[in-house]
Parts: C-alpha cells; sequence; structure tokens
C-alpha cells in the first residue's frame, strides 16, 4: 500500500478534533491544568528522513506514563529479566492505574504489571546510578538516542507540581518498602519518579521512540541497537497487555497496535517491523487515556490495517 500520510492525517485530525470536548485535562497534578483540552496533534515515522505530522504535533507534554515503557526497558538492560521480575509481575489489572488494592490481596506483595504506578516505582528503583541526578541524566540520554533528539530534558515545572502533590504514589511506595519490594527513602525514589514522567517530548520524538520500538530497538536514524531484541519483544508485549491502563483489552480489539498512554494527553504506538506512532490530545477520558488520541489510532489502524491481530 502506497500511504499517503500528510493528506490522511489531515482528514482524520478534522474527524476526531469533536472528540476532545467529551474529555477532561488531568487535574490532579496542577500544573498539567495549563494544556489545551482541544489540541490534538499527531506523527507517524517510517523509518525515512521525513516524519509525517498534522495538528497540534509541535507542541512539548511530558512523557508521564509512557516513560514506563522506558524505565521498564533500561532496568531490564541494567539487571536482567530475573532481577526485575522479583520485583513486579507480568499480568494485566483490571483495577485503575494508581489502584492499591491488588498489593495488599496479592502474597508476595509486589505489583501487577510495571505499567501501573506501583510496578512503574519499583522498576525506576532498579535504575543503576550512584544519584538520582546520575540516574536522571542516563535516562534523558537514553530518550534522546530513542528519538534522535539530543535536546530533551524534563520539565522541572510540572517535576515539582507533581512532586508536591504524590501522595498516593508515597502511600504505594511505603506499602511496598514495608514488604521488601523496594529500599531506600521514598521521598529519594519520588523525586526520581517525578522527573523521570516529567521528561517533555513532542509527537515526532514520540513517533520515533515507536519506531525504535517497533524495529527491535534500533535506532531511528542508525542502523545499530539501542535496545536488546528480547527486551524490545518484552516491552511491546507489556504495551499490548497493560499499555492503555484498564482499556487495554478493549483497544487491543479495536486498535491492535503495541502502543502506552500518559495522563498528559501523549500516546506512543509500535508496530512490530512498521511506522512508529506518536499522538497528544489531553483531554482524557474516564480511565486516563487521551480521547480524540484514542479514536484517532483507532481510524489509523483501520486505514492502514495496522492491528497485530
Amino acid at each position: 500500500m502506497v500511504c499517503h500520510y500528510g493528506k490522511d492525517l489531515k482528514e482524520m485530525i478534522e474527524q476526531v478534533k469533536g472528540y476532545t470536548k467529551s474529555g477532561k485535562v488531568a487535574d490532579y497534578i496542577p500544573a498539567l491544568l495549563k494544556a489545551n483540552g482541544d489540541d490534538i496533534g499527531v506523527a507517524i515515522f517510517d523509518g525515512n528522513e521525513t516524519c509525517f505530522s498534522e495538528g497540534e504535533h509541535h507542541k512539548p507534554f511530558t512523557l508521564q506514563s509512557i516513560s514506563k515503557v522506558l524505565t521498564l526497558a533500561l532496568a531490564l538492560m541494567d539487571h536482567g529479566e530475573d532481577v526485575v521480575f522479583s520485583k513486579v509481575g507480568m499480568e494485566p489489572t483490571g483495577d485503575p492505574f494508581n489502584s492499591i488494592a491488588k498489593l495488599e490481596s496479592h502474597i508476595p506483595s509486589k505489583p501487577l504489571n510495571p505499567m501501573i504506578n506501583a510496578g512503574a516505582l519499583a522498576v525506576t528503583s532498579l535504575i543503576k546510578g550512584s544519584s538520582n541526578e546520575e540516574k536522571l541524566d542516563r535516562l534523558i540520554q537514553f530518550v534522546r538516542e530513542l528519538s534522535g533528539n539530543s535536546q530533551i530534558t524534563y520539565n522541572q515545572n510540572v517535576a515539582k507540581s507533581e512532586f508536591e502533590t504524590a501522595d498516593l504514589n508515597r502511600s504505594l511506595a511505603y506499602f511496598m518498602k514495608q514488604h521488601g519490594v523496594i529500599s531506600g527513602e521514598v521521598d529519594v525514589l519520588l523525586d526520581f519518579y517525578t522527573k523521570q514522567c516529567a521528561i517533555e517530548v513532542d509527537c515526532e520524538d514520540l513517533a520515533k521512540i515507536g519506531y525504535s520500538l517497533a524495529h527491535q530497538g534500533e535506532h531511528p536514524d542508525k542502523n545499530y541497537s539501542i535496545i536488546p531484541f528480547e527486551i524490545a519483544r518484552l516491552v511491546k508485549t507489556f504495551m499490548v497487555t497493560c499499555g492503555m491502563y484498564n482499556a487495554s483489552g478493549e483497544f487491543a480489539i479495536r486498535v491492535g497496535i503495541p502502543a502506552k498512554s500518559g495522563v498528559s494527553g501523549g500516546i506512543v504506538g509500535a508496530v512490530p517491523g512498521g511506522i512508529g506512532i506518536g499522538l497528544y490530545g489531553p483531554a482524557l477520558d474516564e480511565k486516563g487515556n487521551s480521547i480524540a488520541g484514542m479514536k484517532l489510532l483507532e481510524l489509523i489502524s483501520a486505514k492502514y490495517h495496522l492491528s497485530i491481530f
């Protein structure tokens, strides 16, 4: 199929714009309230020099939960599967991403998967580095390499806002510390975690990250691997089973693309062996996913027959 992404994306953006009115910008992190709920942008990267983009594709936004995919890859590269999965499980959950319920009801009290907040905190605690500054620098360099953008950094205002309102995540961390899943000072971990979530990208950066994941960790511009083959496979599997919060099952049926969302409104898509997709739409549905972004991915998947199922 010859893909005329530019023309198609413009039409699709127009089709989904109305959905933003039914969503709501995340309000539990005050700094995210500054986003314009009417925004919707998309970029597709196919491995060539051009990144096909439409809408508000150049607006920067923070990774939020999309960072969970990248820290999982980095932790697996640092320690291997045995260590990482001794701290976090591999099972989807039907609970909200910030729920504590399953930690209380499962023995041992380890998080069900790395894509919920408890699991992401456990994974983040494994990133190697002698200080938070060193850990964050490693993670940012990793994101820069995956995206091909050497200017990526984190948004200090969002990180501060998130740290100051992170009481639920603190609760999750203290519970896991009590049960030996994590160790060390909780606020030190939260400092790194909130900065991790505040790493700032745009749709084109995200599309290139998606392309790298789609191509087993290959650099978007050069013929070498950033992420080992097996780790890239594992990460994409988690994206399919757990990447869209507790809407992952319906998303797999309607869209069928490995993807991960964040409450800033970003979504990264990685079509195995194919394109990378980056979306931004800060108006969220009740499960925390971009409401117009979800519909846009559904249209893109149907148009280009991208479902892996």
